[in-house]
């Protein structure tokens, strides 16, 4: 038996953890944003099933997430940041493409770009989801089957789709800075060589470390386990890493019971594209009150934006199992990428060696 004090211990431990999977934050987010995100990643699947070409649209569709990097701040500075972000997921995309060609740098590519997406976030102060696109980006295309002769217009798709995701936002912007005064421009603070430099290599060691492990394991869709083991691991401590790691996997668990439920539908072009605008809406709506919530709605769509051109033909239960291996296999490994990450013993270890091999020059 347990003393009195022990469970005692036991008891608010768990109802400590219990507030902070359960606590539902306050927002200032206006209704207008969920809906014109949903604009720019539905619109291209529209004109893509209006054309009979899904895949052209979901690829797209793609570039419309680059909507969610939209500051608010003034005009010429939303537009300048989404001008960037959007040469970003490009080239992100194109550089996984022609990863797929040469397998075995699959990998390396993937570390190289999450550890420069990373630094240029991080240099630059660039807000959630920080470069979780960007890298979801570049590992959908390094597992998309296209011939190297279509490369070209693929990636043109996708820049097609920043670009009406920019032609959305400048409309948005206007309409929203005529009603409310956007924040001043904040000077950048100094970049530290920890904050910029040690957590990007470790950040993109890790996204290496968790698709070498699907490789090994052999998943079917390892695409997804990077794209898990970087939302986890970007948390700005272990107490938000860990937070996110159990909402990633409660979230996913439940999200996967919903995309059985919207599998067994039956589905056509049409219903899925207003079913992932849907999907888009509920989660911007809801991604900034509870994550986990957000969660449950990001599994769905994550498998429609990867599939929906080859859904309706089979059963869904595969689909379903691969995506909650990829999901807990990414976050385990996050897990485990938090923790090095926040460990002051590891970071002066690792740090000292990382400094040596630094140029100077490069070091704040």
């Amino acid at each position: 038996m347990f003393p009195l004090a022990t469970w005692a211990k036991l008891r608010e431990l768990l109802r400590t953890e219990l507030l902070h999977l359960t606590t539902i934050n306050a927002s200032d987010r206006r209704w207008q944003m969920p809906v014109a995100a949903a604009l720019a990643s539905g619109l291209p699947l529209m004109v893509g099933a209006f054309f009979d070409h899904m895949t052209y649209g979901l690829v797209s569709s793609l570039g419309g997430l680059i909507f969610l990097y939209l500051p608010n701040t003034p005009l010429y500075h939303r537009m300048v940041t989404l001008m960037v972000c959007s040469f970003g997921m490009t080239a992100c995309y194109a550089l996984g493409v022609m990863s797929h060609f040469v397998p075995p740098l699959m990998m390396p590519v993937l570390i190289f770009i999450a550890i420069l997406v990373t630094m240029v976030c991080r240099f630059y102060r660039l807000g959630p989801p920080g470069s979780l696109f960007f890298i979801m980006a570049a590992s959908i295309g390094a597992y998309s089957p296209i011939p190297v002769l279509e490369v070209p217009l693929y990636v043109g798709l996708l820049t097609m789709g920043s670009l009406l995701a920019g032609l959305i936002a400048l409309f948005y912007s206007v309409l929203l800075l005529l009603r409310q005064a956007p924040l001043a421009v904040a000077p950048l603070p100094p970049a530290s060589f920890d904050f910029v430099v040690f957590d990007s290599v470790v950040i993109g060691a890790f996204v290496g470390i968790a698709l070498a492990s699907a490789q090994i394991l052999n998943l079917d869709r390892p695409y997804w386990v990077p794209v898990s083991c970087l939302a986890v691991i970007q948390g700005m401590s272990l107490r938000a890493v860990w937070n996110r790691q159990v909402h990633r996997l409660l979230g996913t668990g439940i999200g996967l019971l919903v995309s059985w439920a919207l599998l067994s539908l039956p589905l056509d072009k049409w219903t899925i594209c207003f079913m992932m605008m849907a999907l888009t809406l509920v989660i911007e709506t809801m991604v900034v009150r509870h994550y986990g919530i957000a969660v449950i709605f990001i599994t769905p769509l994550t498998i429609f934006l990867a599939e929906a051109a080859n859904l309706g033909h089979g059963s869904p239960v595969a689909l379903i199992q691969a995506r909650f291996w990829d999901t807990a296999l990414g976050s385990v490994v996050g897990l485990i990428g938090g923790i090095a990450l926040h460990s002051p013993r590891f970071r002066e270890v690792v740090g000292r060696h990382l400094r040596r091999l630094t140029p100077p020059r490069l070091l704040p």
